[in-house]
């Protein structure tokens, strides 16, 4: 009896160290398990893609490298890509880098670039450059950003044509009472007066109106736009959704989140529906920075 208890005990370490521990799982906006294979035939339909990351999570942008490689090869190349990365005044930069005009050193050191750009971006950048593709810088200059998050829309008003150019165009749209605005405040852990409050929603409405006023922009149709961005800018099919709608209610978007889970086997219940495909990692995972 105690041999048979034995072989049995082995039996069940054996088994509990050979259980596979994934780097990520793939759920639809229902919280069904999804395979990745799926999800691009899915994305390759889609005229705009919104891939809501994790900014300092490897999982994300190791898949958002993923995806961008195997997108141009179903569609053929007819993908554009842009991201929340890239201010609309650096797109000249970013053109005559991609161009071959000039150095990767000057682009480097002179383009706006977050600190992880060269292990999180980079490879993205590289791979436009390598297949020629049209890769657009969509965010607003961080300046207009805190200029209207210290005077409102109305502070947009006072600039140049040539600065109008870098932003939608005005008045931009805005619904104050869409929750990713609503929220901001709280999800910041502030306690503004009203008029406060207002602007730091306006703040982040005007990113995320910028972002789909250059996506719309250079979308062609045939192509599909990949956009990459942090989820809160995408999540819940509001944010730079809700103004594409305004743009072009037509449009086929498709969005993908990045979660963290501490168990990834088990959909968490909070998670369901707040995109069409939601990548869960586990929180444990290593970081980028």
């Amino acid at each position: 009896m105690k041999k048979l208890l034995l072989i049995i005990l082995t039996l069940i370490i054996a088994t509990s160290l050979t259980v596979d521990k994934p780097a990520y799982l793939i759920y639809n906006s229902a919280g069904k398990s999804n395979k990745y294979q799926k999800m691009i035939k899915s994305c390759a339909k889609a005229d705009i893609i919104l891939f809501g990351e994790l900014h300092n999570n490897p999982i994300c942008h190791w898949l958002e490298f993923s995806l961008t490689k195997d997108l141009h090869k179903a569609k053929s190349g007819n993908i554009i890509l842009g991201a929340e990365m890239f201010e609309s005044d650096n797109q000249l930069i970013l053109d005559e880098y991609l161009s071959g005009l000039i150095k990767e050193r000057n682009f480097e050191n002179e383009a706006k670039l977050w600190n992880n750009y060269t292990t999180d971006y980079k490879p993205i950048v590289e791979f436009a450059k390598e297949n020629e593709l049209t890769f657009v810088a969509t965010n607003i200059p961080r300046r207009y950003a805190a200029l209207v998050n210290s005077e409102g829309f109305e502070g947009l008003d006072k600039l140049s044509d040539d600065a109008k150019s870098l932003i939608p165009p005005l008045p931009i749209l805005y619904d104050e009472n869409l929750p990713c605005y609503k929220n901001i405040a709280e999800n910041i852990g502030m306690m503004p007066n009203k008029n406060t409050l207002n602007n730091i929603g306006k703040a982040q409405a005007v990113k995320d109106a910028t972002m789909a006023h250059f996506i719309y922009k250079n979308f062609k149709k045939g192509n599909t736009f990949i956009h990459f961005n942090g989820r809160y800018h995408s999540d819940n099919f509001s944010s730079i959704v809700w103004y594409l709608n305004q743009l072009d209610s037509t449009l086929k978007i498709t969005t993908i989140s990045c979660v963290e889970q501490d168990d990834i086997q088990s959909f968490e219940e909070k998670n369901k529906g707040i995109a069409d495909f939601i990548i869960a990692i586990p929180s444990d995972m290593t970081k980028t920075y």
